[in-house]
């Protein structure tokens, strides 16, 4: 990988990340959280949805990849489940 293609990843990584925590402030100063217990709140928050999404991501892509195994038309013998 290129320096320029990773100085993208890192700009985009830190550009998620900060939207993730600003929204994740927001959601907890709307709810009434105020001083330093709002910056737990949004870290809390923040690194909660950071590990939903490393979970979700990889779990849609295999569900996707299943359902195009099992609907495809050119490779029927090769499908997990039996097809009648």
């Amino acid at each position: 990988m290129s320096g320029r293609m990773k100085r993208i990843l890192i700009i985009l990584s830190l550009a998620l990340i900060t939207s993730i925590a600003l929204f994740s402030l927001g959601i907890a100063y709307k709810a009434g959280i105020r001083g330093t217990g709002l910056f737990g709140v949004m870290f809390f928050l923040t690194f909660g949805v950071i590990v939903v999404l490393g979970q979700l991501i990889p779990a849609g892509i295999l569900f996707s990849s299943f359902v195009r195994a099992v609907t495809s038309q050119g490779r029927r013998a090769e499908a997990p489940v039996a097809v009648a």
